[in-house]
């Protein structure tokens, strides 16, 4: 079949690659404009830009879907289908209905759970045992079309947001192919979601990111690695901003005992413990402002606040 592929972030480059790999033509590529990046905010093309870039593929990138210039490209293009992964952009029904078989969105959840742009973070933040990606046509109502195939992937008890997603983006760009295969063949039909089991999962903002100390240490856990690496675990000492990498189970230390109040510190030569709501965890890596990435315990070593709590 003739494709437009539609991607922005690096979680859509493996399904473009497996899709330069199969039996398909990918005619183009769609993806979300030029961006500020690095320290000095110089505009750079999305890595599915680049990808595309390097294949020798067209490369399209609209402000808005319903530009004219492109709803015009990509009637000429005359796509058979578009598969579409993290694209970032909502697309109306005139431009749904340019390809003859419409849109497939390859999405990281079990839908209907977690329907949103964070699928994977929340899956982590709520605790998840299992996971996955699905294949389903794309409608004008959020996440909500009809399902094509599903894989599962286990959620590991370590897991940040980036591990499980980088995980998931190479299944579920084998689970893309396959799926576009089995249409082609007309062997492949849509089934509706269920209407139980609906969950919303909107995007993580850098103020959900900061950690709240007086939760449960199981869900200090889950917030730290359900915001790394974006956009970033944080908390504050004093007016620092100090940026997180996940913590550790408190270390068996005989010097460890006795309560520590929420974003209270305790310096041990085994590490940093912290407190919570319930029992203090070990603190990972830290970055203070203008510093590199380190161990708590060398940052600690540098404290000269007493008591010093984060908050």
């Amino acid at each position: 079949m003739r494709l437009v592929f539609a991607g922005t972030p690096q979680a859509a480059v493996p399904a473009l690659d497996a899709l330069l790999k199969s039996g398909h033509e990918v005619a183009a590529v769609v993806t979300r404009p030029d961006a500020p990046a690095g320290r000095g905010l110089h505009l750079e093309p999305s890595p599915v830009a680049r990808r595309a870039a390097e294949a020798g593929i067209e490369v399209l990138k609209p402000a808005r879907p319903r530009d004219p210039e492109f709803v015009d490209r990509l009637r000429q293009l005359s796509p058979d289908i578009v598969p579409i992964t993290a694209y970032g952009a909502l697309i109306p029904q005139s431009v749904l209905d340019i390809p003859a078989q419409g849109w497939v969105n390859l999405h990281f959840s079990l839908l209907p759970a977690w329907r949103g742009a964070a699928p994977v973070q929340h899956a982590i933040l709520h605790g998840d045992d299992i996971t996955g990606a699905t294949t389903f046509r794309l409608v004008k109502e959020l996440d909500a079309g009809p399902v094509f195939g599903v894989v599962t992937e286990p959620v590991r008890p370590r897991d940040t947001a980036g591990d499980l997603l980088g995980r998931l983006a190479v299944s579920g760009a084998e689970l893309l192919v396959a799926t576009l295969d089995g249409i082609g063949s007309g062997q492949l039909e849509a089934r509706p979601q269920p209407d139980e089991g609906v969950t919303l999962a909107p995007k993580i903002t850098a103020e959900d990111a900061r950690v709240r100390w007086d939760q449960p240490a199981t869900a200090v856990d889950r917030q730290i690695r359900a915001s790394t690496p974006s956009p970033g675990a944080w908390t504050r000492l004093g007016e620092a901003r100090l940026k997180l990498w996940p913590v550790e189970p408190a270390p068996d230390d005989g010097a460890s005992a006795g309560p520590l109040a929420p974003g209270e510190l305790r310096v041990l030569r085994s590490g940093v413990l912290v407190g919570t709501g319930t029992t203090p965890v070990g603190l990972g890596d830290v970055q203070p402002p203008g510093k590199r990435r380190m161990r708590a315990a060398d940052w600690a070593r540098g404290l000269r606040q007493d008591p010093a709590v984060l908050g």
